[in-house]
């Protein structure tokens, strides 16, 4: 700096060339992976651990953003127009589910159902019927349902809430089950691919039309081989009939709505109800247990578009790794 009269000139710094370059490098690599995770997540190129990774696109669409202040700080504005459009492509994937979307019709008959993952069985089932209790549950979906969650849930007076059932519980992870206030009819299961049993049912709420009721599991994308069988388990989940009854597919999906497989589905005649109600990045697992993953969205309640979402609520409980979902709907009338 120098002195004239009373006036300071300043002189720009000039960053030396070579320190220029490794920070425009540094830039770029902040830059490009999310560039490419977003391409991969518009065209829906889940393969290998793609498949897992997409899961986490909520939390690479906030990371986004801080190449775009480092850039702008540093006057790359280059690199901050290429890391702006990145930020954008990822608010239009993931902002829409945190704010309230098309929810369908809103007359109709009121029916609250709620789907809960019990971790084996290993899920408190006094918090399990309390919650039925309290939010007024008139269908429930369980999954990993073992024989002793069986006898658990009865002990708690689940049966005095839900007295019809369609059950298929193992010893194991791969059991199912769907409870209901009202009689059930064509009550049955399926196995998928993956080896998880799916209970379904068809029940007639007083006053409405007979509606389809699906507990979901499809296989979860842990490994090579079980990745095809989690994308063929997605592939043959029932999709929405408009010709037949309105159904209400229900579960632990194993997949979020970043995974082209689920939207896939969805785009069948389907509404994500958390999504549709500004509760789509509200996450569900995991939430028990050493797990050191961040949370993702992976239980869903999907119905039929002739069926009208009004609320969604996520609800811990303990002893298992899944948040139960709740969701309050409207069904049509007969």
């Amino acid at each position: 700096m120098k002195i004239i009269g009373q006036a300071a000139v300043t002189r720009p710094v000039i960053v030396p060339k070579p320190r220029r370059k490794v920070v425009d490098v540094v830039l770029w690599i902040l830059v490009v992976p999310a560039a490419v995770w977003a391409v991969a997540r518009l065209s829906g190129s889940e393969r290998g651990p793609l498949v897992q990774f997409m899961a986490f696109t909520p939390y690479v669409a906030g990371w986004s953003l801080l190449p775009v202040v480092l850039a702008v700080a540093g006057r790359r504005w280059t690199t901050a127009v290429v890391a702006a459009i990145v930020v954008v492509v990822f608010a239009a994937i993931v902002l829409p589910r945190a704010r309230t979307g098309d929810q369908g019709p809103s007359a109709g008959v009121a029916l609250h159902v709620m789907t809960s993952n019990m971790y084996a069985g290993g899920a408190d089932p006094a918090t399990v019927v309390k919650l039925v209790r309290e939010n007024d549950v008139a269908v429930l979906a369980v999954q990993e349902f073992t024989p002793a969650a069986r006898k658990a849930l009865t002990d708690a007076g689940l049966d005095q809430l839900l007295p019809y059932a369609s059950l298929a519980d193992t010893p194991d992870y791969a059991g199912s089950g769907v409870y209901s206030r009202f009689p059930v009819t064509g009550a049955g299961w399926k196995q998928n691919l993956g080896g998880f049993r799916q209970a379904y049912a068809t029940i007639q709420p007083p006053g409405a039309a007979p509606l389809l009721i699906e507990s979901a599991h499809p296989l979860a994308p842990s490994s090579l081989t079980a990745r095809k069988g989690w994308q063929t388990d997605l592939a043959n989940e029932p999709e929405a009939d408009p010709n037949g009854p309105p159904r209400i597919l229900l579960g632990d999906f194993n997949a979020t709505l970043d995974h082209a497989s689920l939207r896939a589905l969805i785009a069948t005649g389907y509404r994500d109800a958390a999504d549709a109600t500004g509760k789509g990045l509200a996450a569900t697992w995991p939430y028990y247990g050493q797990f050191v993953l961040p949370r993702v969205t992976i239980d869903h309640v999907l119905v039929d578009k002739r069926i009208g979402v009004r609320e969604t609520s996520a609800h811990r409980i303990p002893r298992t790794d899944h948040r139960a979902l709740i969701a309050s709907l409207t069904v049509p009338a007969a």
